[in-house]
């Protein structure tokens, strides 16, 4: 009786898991229907990041260090992930990213530049349009 109460325990577990996957992969792909534009980028699992061919060098050259949040939360144009290269080479002894920073920063700019279509499509909303805005009446 005991044994069988584990087994189901354990199934339980395992169900749970499965389904939580499924939706975490589910929403990280899903289509966005704002703006008309379809989400065809993939997410990687692991970092977040826009999964591409350029993707492990990212992962190597930045998250050597850091968490890939800190790619996540920003959105500079080529000339600011430059200067935050250059600042991380001069305070944090960030190696010489040689041939590799043109990889990295076409990867940056491409997928975290603020004007990047791609960025829109994969992590923000349509810019809402017509907006009616109202008075609020204060009572005191």
């Amino acid at each position: 009786m005991k044994t069988a109460k584990i087994i189901l325990f354990i199934a339980a577990i395992a169900i749970g898991l499965t389904s939580f996957q499924t939706i975490h992969s589910t929403q990280m792909s899903s289509s966005t229907k704002n703006g008309g534009v379809a989400d065809t980028l993939k997410i990687d699992t692991e970092s977040g990041l826009v999964d591409s061919p350029s993707l492990m060098m990212v992962k190597a050259q930045c998250t050597a260090c850091h968490s890939s949040k800190l790619i996540l939360q920003h959105r500079f144009t080529r000339a600011g992930w430059t200067e935050r290269i250059r600042w991380m080479q001069k305070y944090h002894k960030l190696w010489d990213l040689g041939e590799s920073e043109k990889v990295v920063l076409d990867y940056l700019e491409k997928y975290y530049g603020p004007s990047s279509v791609e960025a829109r499509a994969a992590f923000r909303r349509a810019p809402l349009k017509d907006i009616q805005w109202y008075k609020v009446n204060e009572r005191r």
